[in-house]
């Protein structure tokens, strides 16, 4: 090896040895929204079951798809549903 090559490597080794390296945090999207305690929709629930427990929602959006998914939106979280059945509840990120 070239004898001016080896004190390089050295000084860039020595520098990318000190560097800070930035570590990504992964969080669920279920645990993403402001408050974890807000009760919502379990899965299974009818949309009959959703509307006398937890009010009408503040937009209904319509299925799309095969088979068909369609939304409520509440204030705290958005609940999808399969047919009539839900198939999961989504906190809404934190402001």
């Amino acid at each position: 090896m070239n004898k001016m090559l080896k004190p390089l490597m050295f000084v860039i080794a020595a520098g990318l040895s000190s560097l800070t390296l930035a570590e990504d945090v992964a969080v669920p999207a279920g645990q993403q929204g402001a408050d974890q305690n807000v009760p919502r929709p379990k899965t299974g629930l009818s949309m009959d079951q959703v509307s006398s427990k937890f009010g009408e929602p503040n937009q209904k959006v319509a299925a799309v798809g095969a088979p068909p998914i369609s939304r409520w939106i509440y204030n705290a979280y958005t609940v999808y549903f399969e047919n009539d059945k839900v198939i999961h509840s989504v906190l809404h990120p934190a402001p």
